[in-house]
């Protein structure tokens, strides 16, 4: 069954053309898929892709940035494909999986493009059903949701602690973009059809990898509909997902919801605040415990907290970033930034505790929030700056 919302206007030509397709479209349908070391599912998937779609009509791309031997294997299997493949293989995975997909879709001649993974949790027996409800629903983007009626993601989502995570990701992706998200039950799928001429690239900027989000707030897709699927279990391999990949869907959640700059800021906030534990900790030690004026406790426990800074700041907030710099240039120039505003936040340190008799850890509370803008602002714009294509 599938479900379809009331959609409004349906938008199946690209912005601002009429009606050209923004490349020259020699099948029906491009079956995108991103890979990172699925060297064993490689041969089941494309023997269940050509049993489900016609060869004359389809071609399957595979954006690569395995670091086993998943290329080889797919040009081995590639070479006995009824239906055309292509390799893309990356040498730097820019964008995560998002990125690659977005690779995908610019190499894709199709008049759909169907992006699915290759682990066959997404089962391509489906891929035909997604393009038919698309061109019978006159919609620019069809979702496989593992939500809607007659759908199921228990298979596929092993144990209680996954289907947490999945269900409330889900939910907070939901409240975070409910306008956007009115047509769809399953933003975090990484099943669905667009239609090539609804679709601009140019606009899109992956992090990670929730594509399907990106898509549809950087996009705006006139008419979404839903065809329903079950999950299954992966074929061979173990889940790519982990807690760093965790953290960067919460960072692509901020810049699509705040623009990168305001995000930034709002992550170097948190890892801010964090930084306060181990330096009000180690303040409070090395005056309270070990009997240290507070001067040159102070700027132990600052440098304390600079090191934790640093080592999230560089994992967690400019992860993409840390190739403009050498590790030596970045961890220098952030311990000197970071140590800078002692400058100034001893001589108001010792203000607030000699001349107003602020207690100490208090005191040391004040300089550090005040200090936190301007921090960010070098930071942003030199230590890390973005530099142009």
């Amino acid at each position: 069954m599938t479900i379809t919302a009331d959609p409004g206007p349906v938008r199946a030509t690209m912005r601002g053309t009429l009606g050209e397709l923004p490349v020259a479209t020699a099948v029906k349908q491009t079956v995108v898929v991103p890979t990172y070391n699925e060297r064993d599912n490689i041969a089941e998937l494309l023997e269940r892709l050509v049993a489900a779609l016609p060869a004359g009509t389809t071609e399957i791309v595979f954006v690569d940035d395995s670091t086993d031997d998943t290329p080889a294997v797919i040009e081995a299997a590639a070479a006995t494909c009824p239906i055309p493949v292509k390799l893309i293989h990356r040498e730097h995975a820019t964008g995560g999986l998002g990125g690659a997909v977005v690779e995908g879709m610019r190499a894709a001649q199709g008049e759909w493009i169907v992006v699915m993974d290759a682990d066959l949790q997404h089962p391509p027996s489906v891929v035909p059903t997604l393009v038919a409800a698309g061109q019978r629903d006159g919609a620019d983007l069809v979702v496989g949701s593992r939500y809607a009626g007659g759908g199921s993601s228990k298979a596929g989502l092993d144990g209680g602690y996954r289907r947490l995570v999945s269900g409330g990701s889900t939910l907070v992706t939901k409240v975070i973009f409910r306008n956007n998200l009115l047509q769809v039950s399953d933003p975090m799928s990484g099943l669905f059809a667009i239609r090539t001429s609804s679709l601009e690239t140019s606009e899109l900027r992956p992090l990670g990898y929730k594509i399907l989000l990106e898509l549809i707030v950087r996009n705006r897709p006139g008419r979404i509909v839903e065809v329903p699927y079950a999950f299954q279990p992966r074929h061979a391999g173990e889940s790519k997902s982990s807690l760093s990949e965790g953290f960067r869907f919460l960072k692509h959640l901020a810049i699509l919801r705040f623009g990168a700059k305001r995000a930034r800021m709002l992550v170097f906030a948190l890892i801010g605040v964090s930084g306060l534990l181990p330096n009000q900790a180690a303040l409070w030690f090395l005056h309270a415990v070990l009997g240290v004026h507070y001067v040159p406790a102070a700027i132990l426990a600052n440098l304390i907290a600079v090191g934790w800074n640093f080592a999230l700041t560089d994992t967690l907030l400019y992860r993409d970033r840390r190739q403009h710099r050498s590790f030596a240039g970045r961890i220098s120039r952030f311990f000197v930034l970071g140590n800078a505003d002692l400058v100034l936040r001893v001589p108001l340190l010792a203000l607030l505790v000699s001349g107003l008799h602020v207690g100490v850890l208090i005191a040391n509370l004040v300089t550090l929030l005040i200090s936190f803008v301007v921090r960010f602002l070098i930071l942003d714009g030199v230590i890390y700056k973005a530099r142009r294509p």
